[in-house]
């Protein structure tokens, strides 16, 4: 292994495989280790005793960093405005918490004054490239260390018999069927019976949300107030971009919304499957959606619905950290100036549905929209639009009748 690492700051979990990575780092770099815990919303559960935990396997110190409401303001609520969905369904929660963690893991290293980074990600996945993509961004002059690349240690039991031989304490165990990643906007699992896409999850892949069968009879409607395409209240009450997201998650979670089974590509070239619970995210873009459609016109729609395509590719693929996303975010934000105002949805057995919508800068108008009479829209004038709308096709016809034939074979 190369012996010029002397202090290396590690992105740690608690997990097994980031418990494991402490005393493989000090074996096999003979370095200090410093431990990075980034709270992105994952659960106090989650973060219980993790100090202890990262000391106890071998790290010099451990750095718990609250990140929920640079996440939520700075990552999610933009992203949010650029519509981004990865393949029509996914909504990138994993990805978007990765350049957050990433960019306060490399602010941790130059604090304690750091030549190293390290990852647990596994080289089968996209966190590796959206975290290593991060680093050479932010700080080029860093090694990154990432062992799954580089250790022979291949499954659970091999990392618990590590750990054991080591006497380090570890909560995990070789039964565990699922992996799981949780932030503020989602939960993601993976492995167990989602392996086999032919096979149903079953009840225990999800964990956020109540079966659909199994929630109220009774529909929930929520009023949603938007300034600048951003969430400002919940029926009435101002809320914190945090405060918000935790509050949409419990109640739409209970309403069954927001569950995902998806088989995607991966940025590296294989598919996988995941289930996904983004129960806030859900009812979010349900909203804007609602809100965009009485707003923009159809041109403007159009090209953020591309511009939202795009950025879901540049999140995906882990390119935070460019000139593009500079460009990107700031096109959103131009677009949704206009998206002040209030969205009802109705949440019924896993569905969130717009059922009302206002706003002071609409642009739907009753009196030209209207089925009955009105004095503001001249019928007779539709059959002009239409000749010159048609006008391309017509002339190709023709042409096709004066060449004497068909001309479209």
């Amino acid at each position: 292994m190369n012996s010029s690492v002397n202090k290396v700051v590690l992105a740690y979990s608690g997990g097994l495989d980031t418990s494991a990575i402490v005393p493989w780092l000090k074996e096999n770099y003979d370095c200090e280790v410093v431990a990075f815990v980034a709270d992105v919303g994952q659960g106090d559960e989650e973060l219980e005793g993790v100090e202890a935990k990262a000391i106890a396997s071998g790290a010099s110190s451990c750095h718990v960093v609250d990140l929920k409401e640079k996440f939520a303001r700075e990552v999610i609520y933009p992203t949010l405005k650029t519509g981004a969905i990865y393949e029509g369904q996914y909504l990138l929660g994993t990805a978007l918490a990765r350049p957050i963690i990433a960019e306060a893991q490399v602010a941790i290293a130059k604090q304690v004054g750091a030549d190293a980074l390290c990852h647990g990600c596994t080289g089968k996945g996209n966190d590796q490239v959206r975290f290593e993509s991060a680093f050479a961004a932010l700080a080029p002059e860093l090694k990154v260390i990432a062992p799954w690349r580089e250790w022979s240690m291949r499954s659970r039991p091999q990392l618990l018999a590590y750990l054991a031989e080591r006497n380090i304490p570890c909560s995990a165990s070789a039964t565990k069927i699922y992996s799981r990643d949780a932030n503020l906007w989602h939960i993601s699992t993976e492995g167990g019976e989602l392996e086999d896409p032919w096979c149903e999850p079953s009840e225990q892949v999800w964990t956020w949300t109540a079966a659909p069968e199994q929630a109220p009879d009774k529909p929930q409607y929520i009023q949603l107030s938007f300034q600048r395409g951003e969430l400002s209240h919940i029926d009435g009450q101002e809320c914190s971009a945090v405060d918000a997201i935790l509050h949409l998650n419990n109640v739409a979670g209970a309403h069954g919304v927001g569950r995902l089974d998806m088989v995607e590509n991966r940025l590296v070239g294989m598919k996988s499957r995941g289930c996904y619970e983004t129960p806030a995210g859900a009812v979010l873009r349900a909203a804007l959606l609602g809100l965009e459609s009485l707003v923009l016109d159809r041109s403007v729609l159009d090209y953020r619905i591309r511009l939202g395509n795009e950025f879901a590719q540049l999140m995906y693929d882990g390119r935070w950290f460019t000139p593009l996303r500079h460009a990107l975010l700031a096109a959103a934000e131009n677009i949704a100036e206009p998206l002040t105002g209030d969205v009802v949805v109705k949440l019924y057995k896993g569905n969130v549905t717009v059922t009302q919508r206002q706003s002071p800068n609409s642009l739907y108008s009753n009196a030209f929209a209207t089925f009955d009479e009105d004095e503001v829209y001249n019928q007779k004038h539709a059959e002009g639009f239409i000749r010159l709308y048609s006008l391309a096709s017509r002339i190709r016809a023709l042409h096709g009748q004066a060449e004497g034939g068909d001309q479209s074979s």
